[in-house]
């Protein structure tokens, strides 16, 4: 395994522990000694609706809908974390994007990103991909691997054309930019 696929056991009880607030019960993949990083972009993902404020006046939606457009990166490890028990459904290349809640554009589809993000456009979606420069590209939460750990930078103006904010933690760990 390269580098970019090992994260610490240590590390990774700290993401979980600032990051998602998680209290007594932790998936069984981050008891893991080593993690993938599409494990813990999973992860990151499946988590992220915790600390997305909905456009005012707008309850989070139930059951909430993740999607993943292109080809999955996340393999089992998606499909582990929707067992929790939540009020989340999973759909994987769903018919209809703009059902979803959260859209996971994968790298598979770096080519039509620009058709996702108008498809998205004027809907309350909240985007994320780890596509290189897809925060900048007019996505909203994008997932970069910077040495050896996930990072999340936020695209905060396009969010907030939306109506979305995001929890001061998750922005205070996050690299906030407003292009």
């Amino acid at each position: 395994m390269s580098r970019l696929d090992r994260f610490s056991a240590d590390w990774l009880a700290r993401v979980f522990l600032l990051w998602l607030g998680l209290h007594a019960a932790v998936p069984a993949m981050a008891q893991a000694q080593v993690v993938s990083e599409y494990g813990m972009k999973a992860v990151l993902f499946y988590r992220l609706s915790q600390f997305v404020y909905w456009p005012a006046g707008e309850k989070a939606p139930s059951p909430l809908i993740l999607c993943v457009v292109g080809k999955n990166p996340f393999g089992p490890a998606i499909n582990q974390l929707s067992q929790d028990g939540a009020n989340i459904e999973l759909r994987l290349a769903p018919g209809d994007p703009t059902a979803c809640h959260l859209l996971f554009i994968s790298r598979s589809e770096a080519g039509n990103l620009e058709s996702w993000l108008s498809r998205t456009d004027g809907k309350r979606i909240v985007t994320v991909s780890d596509i290189a420069g897809f925060a900048r590209a007019g996505g909203m939460i994008e997932l970069p691997v910077e040495g050896e750990r996930v990072s999340i930078v936020i695209n905060r103006r396009t969010a907030q054309k939306k109506g979305f904010e995001f929890n001061a933690q998750l922005l205070r760990l996050a690299r906030v930019i407003e292009p």
